[in-house]
């Protein structure tokens, strides 16, 4: 059976493609081919849905004791440009979208140790009774751990106690390249891989749900990102609580690292060899706003079935160099998502269709 062969039976089900022959494959196949079986994977698992979801980004504070660099989002405290924001303009930013059905709030920030632990519960206390019908998606896996080392408690405690405050779920940022040697290089004050992977399996295992993510186009080989994608697939064989996978091509601007970035043949294959190879994590997102729309749109064809939200306002990508919009109407989406070439359906955090909206 040649590569192609093998590919289309993994897009069918039929085998499980191992990271050996995923880096055979990148070496023999062409990115159409390649793309063709991630498409037809997609197929297979969400016919022509595209999904969006209605939903606010909330980044409460960029200043950060690490300092990744890849990263143009964060501050150190007394650096200009730095901000925190207090319950009053948190409540002010939710607030300002009081008449949209908002059917998800995502919040991350930067590690503050300024901040105290009872702000984190005060935000999402405040963010659930302001949005008492939307999912919270709240703090990274590097905040998680952040939060329990600078204040003597258990990981567990405070999911525990964030659970009871509002939390939801958790999103999948912190992940970026699990090679501790890598890692080592581009954020060595940032958790380890290994701990990111325990904080979400300990979430799973506590009944919350959680994305998950990798940071490409920078100085990663193909080989990092395949054992990247294989740890990933490990933890969800053991836990099935990944909702949803979100490679996120680096932003190359205003960022100490100053890598290439990703092109376009390299976001497509990225996009196709994700969906093939993570045959157990339901849904594959095309985050347009570090993609670009075109990119996205195009990833929708290539094994994405998610195209994210209306997000306002994002800043993390931003801060780097992103030039997609900040922020995108549901007419927007649906208008993108449809000249695509797909069905559009708004949802929920996990998926649950809230609404289907095309023609």
């Amino acid at each position: 059976m040649n590569k192609k062969e093998f590919l289309d039976g993994v897009a069918r089900g039929e085998d499980r493609l191992e990271p050996a022959a995923a880096l055979e494959a990148l070496k023999k196949i062409s990115v159409h081919d390649l793309g063709a079986a991630g498409g037809n994977m997609r197929a297979r698992m969400h016919g022509n849905t595209a999904f969006y979801v209605y939903n606010q980004h909330v980044n409460y504070t960029n200043i950060c004791c690490n300092a990744c660099k890849f990263c143009a989002f964060s501050k150190r405290a007394g650096q200009s440009g730095g901000y925190t924001m207090d319950r009053e303009e948190l409540s002010r930013q939710i607030f300002s979208r009081r008449d949209e059905e908002i059917d998800e709030l995502h919040i991350v920030g930067g590690l503050n140790p300024q901040l105290g632990y009872d702000y984190y519960l005060r935000m999402l206390e405040t963010a659930r009774s302001l949005r008492p019908r939307a999912w919270i998606k709240a703090f990274t896996a590097v905040e998680i751990a952040f939060l329990a080392d600078e204040y003597g408690l258990s990981e567990e405690r405070v999911l525990r106690d964030f659970c009871e405050a509002g939390l939801d779920m958790l999103p999948g940022g912190g992940a970026e390249v699990f090679a501790p040697e890598l890692r080592a290089r581009i954020c060595p004050e940032k958790i380890s891989g290994r701990r990111w992977l325990s904080i979400h399996e300990l979430a799973h295992g506590m009944g919350i749900k959680s994305n998950c993510t990798v940071l490409f186009g920078h100085i990663e080989s193909w080989e990092d990102r395949l054992d990247h994608l294989n740890a990933l697939r490990r933890l969800q064989d053991k836990t099935g609580g990944f909702v949803c996978f979100i490679p996120l091509p680096y932003q190359p601007e205003n960022n100490p690292l100053k890598a290439k970035g990703a092109d376009g043949a390299d976001y497509a294959r990225m996009m196709a060899l994700s969906r093939l190879f993570l045959d157990n994590i339901p849904h594959l997102k095309a985050y347009w706003a570090f993609a670009g729309i075109k990119a996205a749109q195009l990833a929708l064809h290539l094994g994405a079935d998610d195209f994210d939200g209306t997000l306002i306002r994002e800043r993390v990508g931003h801060a780097a160099g992103a030039d997609s919009p900040s922020g995108l109407t549901e007419t927007d989406l649906l208008g993108y998502i449809e000249s695509a070439g797909f069905d559009a359906v708004r949802r929920d955090a996990l998926f649950n269709p809230v609404g289907h909206k095309s023609n």
